[in-house]
């Protein structure tokens, strides 16, 4: 397209300074454009707060790479760390562990201090059940119930900050 407008302006009696600086704007879209596409369904950042990861991720602004193909080739799997669209508040992520795939049978203590509170759910299909490593600071699928799996946005794969941190999450 940038070649069919250059054609068209070349028609024009316009100083080469205006065809450079509308060549370097089509350029600089075509280049927003591309990192939106990649932001949006390959791969992005997220910042994690609070502390219902502890001690995997840090309360205080850690900073996690996430891919997006994962859940669009259902390719998740079990002890994976989503980024999952709260279904609470659909402006606000969460961070936190597949711990079931559809079919699973996930038993989870209901209240984290009295050992003898379980309850055992199957994951209903299209969901996952999903918990933060702090299970005395996480608001997860113990009061949310099984997440849909369209609220899955990526998963995350790598810290890059900080930088005592960096490196791959497992």
């Amino acid at each position: 397209m940038r070649f069919e407008l250059l054609k068209y302006l070349r028609g024009w009696s316009i100083c080469g300074k205006a065809k450079d600086a509308i060549d370097q704007s089509l350029q600089f879209t075509n280049f927003l454009c591309l990192l939106h596409l990649t932001n949006t369904y390959i791969c992005s950042t997220t910042i994690v707060y609070g502390p219902s990861m502890l001690p995997t991720l840090k309360m205080t602004g850690d900073v996690l790479l996430v891919e997006h193909v994962s859940p669009l080739l259902g390719k998740l799997e079990c002890g994976d760390i989503v980024v999952v669209q709260s279904p609470d508040n659909p402006r606000k992520t969460i961070s936190k562990r597949i711990l079931g795939m559809e079919g699973d049978k996930v038993t989870f203590l209901l209240d984290p201090n009295q050992t003898h509170t379980r309850r055992t759910v199957k994951v209903p299909k299209g969901h996952v059940w999903v918990q933060g490593d702090n299970v005395y600071a996480s608001k997860d699928s113990r009061q949310l119930g099984p997440i849909p799996y369209g609220l899955v946005l990526g998963r995350a794969f790598y810290r890059v900050w900080p930088p005592n941190g960096f490196g791959s999450l497992s």
